[in-house]
């Protein structure tokens, strides 16, 4: 399927997912949001796609942020809208079966630090620049922002991003565990895509479970969240990769896994 904002590459079993708003810096209108949705769930439906590298097209910007010529004349009852379809679309993200690596190879402001934070893995290039800057245009981060920062970074760094607008580079990102590493720009696709083949040569269905374990885990006491642990991990006893995985460690040889 064709979207007018969204590029969607297959690589093998990688799909690269580009926001293609280049001469907007891929700022986050609606149909970029909707475009973006109906990516998520043909990747969803596709069985042969096993990790997901979300980055943006051209060499300045992830995302810019939302789009600020729609946002500037809406009623409060457009902009709750708004804010909830972004926030779905974050929330389809994050609940992708499938492992999504960011490549931030840019400005990731606002709406792009909130993609982001939604993925699994965020690289990024050494050109990187983070920041949830809503307060300076009298609004505030409305597609989850104020939700995973404070739970990604701390509640006081979360709360001093926040609260001011600054900007951050990648290496304060880095220092502060916002995002895993840093490369050089000319590096960023080579180290995501290079990553992303040592994930999808895992286990497929004993990643996408693990990924399930963690989310899950969030919201869980560690009691509870040992439970659901103990019950994912009872059900890769019953895939073809669990056999194929042990056999081949006794074997001394390379695992094929089917992803069933």
């Amino acid at each position: 399927m064709g979207y007018d904002n969204v590029l969607l590459e297959r690589q093998g079993s990688i799909a690269i997912l580009t926001l293609n708003r280049p001469k907007a810096l891929n700022a986050l209108n609606s149909s970029t949001l909707e475009d973006l949705s109906q990516a998520l769930d043909d990747i969803v439906h596709d069985p042969a796609l096993r990790v997901v590298i979300m980055t943006g097209a051209g060499d300045k910007a992830f995302v810019a942020g939302a789009d600020i010529s729609q946002m500037r004349d809406f009623t409060p009852l457009e902009a709750r809208r708004f804010s909830q379809l972004g926030q779905a679309v974050m929330l389809k993200l994050e609940n992708l079966p499938q492992p999504v690596i960011a490549a931030v190879n840019g400005f990731a402001l606002g709406g792009g630090t909130e993609i982001a934070m939604a993925c699994d893995i965020r690289l990024a290039s050494e050109k990187a620049k983070f920041g949830q800057p809503e307060v300076t245009l009298g609004i505030l981060a409305g597609f989850g922002g104020t939700q995973r920062l404070p739970r990604l970074v701390g509640s006081g760094r979360a709360s001093e991003i926040l609260f001011t607008g600054d900007m951050l580079d990648a290496e304060e990102a880095y220092r502060i565990g916002l995002v895993n590493r840093v490369y050089p720009a000319e590096k960023l696709m080579e180290e995501a895509l290079a990553l992303a083949r040592r994930i999808a040569s895992r286990g497929p269905v004993a990643v996408q479970l693990t990924k399930s374990a963690i989310h899950k885990g969030r919201s869980l006491d560690i009691t509870s969240g040992q439970a659901y642990e103990a019950e994912v991990f009872a059900q890769t006893f019953s895939t073809q990769d669990q056999k194929e995985g042990c056999n081949a460690f006794l074997e001394k040889r390379k695992a094929e896994f089917n992803g069933f």
